[in-house]
Protein backbone atom coordinates (compact mmCIF):
# COMPACT_ATOMS: atom_id res chain seq x y z
CA UNK A 1 0.00 0.00 0.00
CA UNK A 2 3.01 2.33 0.97
CA UNK A 3 6.43 3.11 -1.55
CA UNK A 4 8.43 1.62 -2.33
CA UNK A 5 6.53 -0.20 -5.34
CA UNK A 6 9.09 -2.05 -7.53
CA UNK A 7 10.64 -0.34 -10.60
CA UNK A 8 8.29 -0.12 -13.62
CA UNK A 9 4.91 0.76 -11.98
CA UNK A 10 2.49 3.10 -12.84
CA UNK A 11 -0.10 4.83 -10.39
CA UNK A 12 -3.83 5.76 -11.05
CA UNK A 13 -6.02 7.93 -8.85
CA UNK A 14 -9.61 7.90 -9.26
CA UNK A 15 -12.74 9.65 -7.16
CA UNK A 16 -16.14 7.73 -7.92
CA UNK A 17 -17.94 8.03 -5.20
CA UNK A 18 -17.49 5.88 -2.24
CA UNK A 19 -13.98 5.02 -1.72
CA UNK A 20 -14.87 1.43 -0.43
CA UNK A 21 -16.59 -0.19 -3.48
CA UNK A 22 -14.19 1.69 -5.65
CA UNK A 23 -11.18 -0.19 -4.20
CA UNK A 24 -13.09 -3.43 -4.54
CA UNK A 25 -13.75 -2.93 -8.53
CA UNK A 26 -10.00 -2.10 -8.56
CA UNK A 27 -7.99 -4.89 -6.00
CA UNK A 28 -9.92 -7.60 -7.30
CA UNK A 29 -8.34 -6.67 -10.87
CA UNK A 30 -5.59 -9.21 -11.14
CA UNK A 31 -3.02 -6.78 -12.51
CA UNK A 32 -3.28 -4.16 -10.20
CA UNK A 33 -0.56 -4.69 -7.94
CA UNK A 34 -1.81 -2.83 -4.51
CA UNK A 35 -4.72 -0.60 -3.96
CA UNK A 36 -5.48 2.13 -1.06
CA UNK A 37 -7.80 4.44 -0.17
CA UNK A 38 -7.94 8.11 0.99
CA UNK A 39 -8.40 11.69 0.19
CA UNK A 40 -7.28 14.39 -2.48
CA UNK A 41 -7.82 17.02 -4.14
CA UNK A 42 -8.68 19.70 -1.13
CA UNK A 43 -7.40 22.84 0.77
CA UNK A 44 -6.24 21.24 3.50
CA UNK A 45 -3.31 18.61 4.75
CA UNK A 46 -3.54 15.08 6.31
CA UNK A 47 -7.78 15.47 6.82
CA UNK A 48 -9.61 12.94 8.48
CA UNK A 49 -13.15 11.12 7.18
CA UNK A 50 -15.18 12.92 9.58
CA UNK A 51 -13.36 16.58 8.37
CA UNK A 52 -13.62 15.33 4.46
CA UNK A 53 -17.32 14.22 4.81
CA UNK A 54 -18.20 17.73 6.48
CA UNK A 55 -17.82 19.09 2.78
CA UNK A 56 -15.33 21.76 4.13
CA UNK A 57 -12.00 20.35 2.86
CA UNK A 58 -12.66 19.98 -1.14
CA UNK A 59 -11.12 16.25 -0.33
CA UNK A 60 -12.73 13.66 -3.24
CA UNK A 61 -12.80 9.72 -1.62
CA UNK A 62 -10.16 8.49 -4.00
CA UNK A 63 -8.57 5.24 -4.50
CA UNK A 64 -4.88 5.17 -5.29
CA UNK A 65 -4.32 2.09 -7.13
CA UNK A 66 -0.03 0.93 -8.74
CA UNK A 67 0.06 -1.30 -11.80
CA UNK A 68 2.20 -3.05 -14.38
CA UNK A 69 1.86 -1.24 -17.86
CA UNK A 70 3.73 -4.75 -18.82
CA UNK A 71 0.41 -6.14 -17.69
CA UNK A 72 -2.37 -4.01 -17.82
CA UNK A 73 -2.89 -0.71 -20.12
CA UNK A 74 -4.66 2.08 -17.95
CA UNK A 75 -7.16 2.34 -20.80
CA UNK A 76 -8.29 -0.80 -18.95
CA UNK A 77 -8.65 0.74 -15.68
CA UNK A 78 -10.43 3.39 -17.46
CA UNK A 79 -13.00 1.36 -18.68
CA UNK A 80 -13.17 -0.35 -15.43
CA UNK A 81 -13.81 3.75 -13.70
CA UNK A 82 -16.50 4.57 -16.43
CA UNK A 83 -18.32 1.59 -16.10
CA UNK A 84 -18.10 1.23 -12.17
CA UNK A 85 -20.06 4.46 -11.29
CA UNK A 86 -22.47 7.41 -12.94
CA UNK A 87 -20.37 9.88 -13.93
CA UNK A 88 -23.03 12.10 -14.73
CA UNK A 89 -24.14 13.01 -10.36
CA UNK A 90 -21.94 15.74 -10.00
CA UNK A 91 -21.64 15.64 -6.41
CA UNK A 92 -23.28 12.05 -5.57
CA UNK A 93 -23.43 8.80 -6.76
CA UNK A 94 -26.80 6.98 -5.37
CA UNK A 95 -27.71 8.10 -1.80
CA UNK A 96 -24.35 9.42 -0.88
CA UNK A 97 -24.22 13.00 -1.88
CA UNK A 98 -21.28 15.76 -0.95
CA UNK A 99 -18.50 17.19 -2.68
CA UNK A 100 -16.31 14.34 -1.26
CA UNK A 101 -18.52 11.86 -4.12
CA UNK A 102 -17.73 13.45 -6.81
CA UNK A 103 -16.23 12.04 -10.23
CA UNK A 104 -12.45 12.54 -10.99
CA UNK A 105 -9.70 10.76 -12.58
CA UNK A 106 -6.44 12.70 -11.11
CA UNK A 107 -3.57 11.70 -13.97
CA UNK A 108 0.00 11.01 -13.60
CA UNK A 109 1.37 11.86 -17.31
CA UNK A 110 0.34 13.36 -20.35
CA UNK A 111 -0.58 10.17 -21.95
CA UNK A 112 -2.94 9.39 -18.63
CA UNK A 113 -4.26 12.73 -19.31
CA UNK A 114 -5.12 12.00 -22.92
CA UNK A 115 -6.38 8.42 -22.77
CA UNK A 116 -8.97 9.95 -20.12
CA UNK A 117 -10.23 12.58 -22.20
CA UNK A 118 -10.81 10.53 -25.19
CA UNK A 119 -12.12 7.94 -22.96
CA UNK A 120 -14.53 10.87 -21.82
CA UNK A 121 -15.84 11.85 -24.77
CA UNK A 122 -16.18 8.75 -26.17
CA UNK A 123 -18.21 7.36 -23.09
CA UNK A 124 -19.91 10.79 -22.87
CA UNK A 125 -21.62 10.16 -26.50
CA UNK A 126 -22.26 6.70 -25.20
CA UNK A 127 -24.24 7.87 -21.96
CA UNK A 128 -26.12 10.63 -24.45
CA UNK A 129 -27.21 8.08 -26.73
CA UNK A 130 -28.72 6.17 -23.70
CA UNK A 131 -30.35 8.80 -21.95
CA UNK A 132 -28.00 10.19 -19.54
CA UNK A 133 -26.88 13.51 -18.68
CA UNK A 134 -23.33 15.33 -19.26
CA UNK A 135 -20.63 13.67 -17.99
CA UNK A 136 -19.40 15.68 -14.51
CA UNK A 137 -16.31 14.26 -14.26
CA UNK A 138 -13.46 16.45 -13.69
CA UNK A 139 -9.35 15.15 -15.30
CA UNK A 140 -7.01 17.40 -13.34
CA UNK A 141 -3.06 16.80 -12.70
CA UNK A 142 -3.30 14.51 -9.60
CA UNK A 143 -2.57 16.38 -6.35
CA UNK A 144 -1.14 15.24 -2.80
CA UNK A 145 -2.99 11.95 -1.95
CA UNK A 146 -3.47 11.17 1.92
CA UNK A 147 -4.41 7.65 3.07
CA UNK A 148 -7.46 7.11 5.14
CA UNK A 149 -7.30 5.90 8.49
CA UNK A 150 -6.74 2.08 8.27
CA UNK A 151 -10.56 0.78 9.30
CA UNK A 152 -11.03 2.04 5.81
CA UNK A 153 -8.45 0.55 4.08
CA UNK A 154 -10.31 -2.71 2.23
CA UNK A 155 -13.52 -2.49 4.36
CA UNK A 156 -15.79 -4.14 2.22
CA UNK A 157 -13.32 -7.35 2.51
CA UNK A 158 -13.67 -6.73 6.47
CA UNK A 159 -17.17 -5.62 6.27
CA UNK A 160 -18.92 -7.88 4.11
CA UNK A 161 -22.35 -6.67 4.46
CA UNK A 162 -20.83 -2.97 4.00
CA UNK A 163 -22.79 -0.05 2.24
CA UNK A 164 -21.67 1.21 -0.48
CA UNK A 165 -23.54 3.40 -2.58
CA UNK A 166 -21.83 2.89 -5.71
CA UNK A 167 -23.36 1.11 -9.19
CA UNK A 168 -22.78 1.40 -12.84
CA UNK A 169 -25.25 2.86 -15.40
CA UNK A 170 -25.16 -0.45 -17.94
CA UNK A 171 -23.71 1.75 -20.53
CA UNK A 172 -20.40 -0.41 -21.39
CA UNK A 173 -17.27 1.68 -22.49
CA UNK A 174 -14.31 0.80 -25.23
CA UNK A 175 -12.17 -1.71 -24.38
CA UNK A 176 -9.16 0.05 -25.64
CA UNK A 177 -8.60 3.92 -26.69
CA UNK A 178 -7.02 2.29 -29.23
CA UNK A 179 -10.02 0.59 -30.37
CA UNK A 180 -12.09 3.87 -31.10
Amino acid sequence: MVKPFPEGMEKALFGMGCFWGAERIFSQMPDVYSTAVGYAGGVTSHPTYEEVCSGTTGHVEVVFMVFDPMLMEFDFLLKAFWEGHDPTQGMRQGNDFGTQYRSVIYYFSDVQRCMAETTRRTYGELMREAGFGLITTEIVQAPQFFYAEEHHQQYLVKNSGGYCGLGGTGVVCPGSVEDE
